[in-house]
């Protein structure tokens, strides 16, 4: 394995943890809408908000 493969795949492997954390991220956006931190965020998540977070991890 050549020193340009190995960069490579560090790069690739940052790149995926980045986007779980931003999907991570955003799942505890939609479960933390509860009504006592509904008032800590600018307006409380209506349920269509929610929906296409959950339907992004699945396409």
């Amino acid at each position: 394995m050549g020193k340009r493969d190995r960069r490579q795949s560090m790069k690739m492997r940052r790149r995926k943890a980045q986007a779980a954390k931003k999907e991570r991220a955003k799942r505890n956006k939609v479960a933390k809408a509860t009504p006592e931190v509904a008032g800590k965020t600018k307006k409380p998540r209506a349920p269509k908000s929610a929906a296409p977070a959950s339907a992004a991890p699945a396409s």
